[in-house]
């Protein structure tokens, strides 16, 4: 977070603040680990990540990705397209959850699935088509873009 205004240094209750742009550039393929590890160390305390970009942009791709980078084995992992939700280990032995509700028409599919349990489990969660369940994410979401750029490379940002 950068301070802006404050009266004097160190006057954080003076201080206005806002919000941290980051932005991560994935060359190709074989920069996805970097491009992980870094995204990992970046994202601090956050356990709720959406992943908001087009069809073919690499959702399921750069989740396998940060798959890897915990631990979990990575024949595990695949796109929960049908099942709109999977669950993985990480090497540490905790769950993680991936969703993807692309095929979500209606919010109550989401309560059907027991989408609350899971976001406040504590637990690392991923979510894919975040914008069919926009209206019941929880506010500390962390709202992640991925951009396919016209070299092919994409850019994942997101503010905090």
């Amino acid at each position: 977070m950068v301070r802006e205004d404050a009266t004097k240094p160190g006057d954080l209750a003076e201080a206005k603040i806002t919000d941290m742009r980051h932005e991560i550039t994935i060359h190709n393929l074989n920069d996805l680990d970097r491009a992980a590890e870094e995204f990992l160390s970046e994202i601090g305390d956050h356990k709720l990540i959406a992943f908001y970009a087009p069809m073919g942009a690499g959702k399921t791709t750069f989740t396998t990705a940060l798959c890897r980078r915990l631990g979990v084995k990575e024949d595990a992992v695949s796109s929960p397209t049908f099942a709109i939700v999977n669950e993985y280990r990480t090497g540490d032995g905790d769950p993680m959850y991936h969703f993807d509700f692309y095929r979500l028409s209606k919010i109550s599919e989401a309560f059907d699935i027991g989408f609350f349990d899971y976001v406040d489990s504590g637990y690392l969660c991923v979510m894919e088509w975040p914008e069919n369940i926009e209206e019941i994410l929880p506010e500390e979401t962390l709202k992640v873009s991925i951009a396919v750029n016209p070299d092919e490379s994409r850019t994942v940002s997101w503010e905090d």
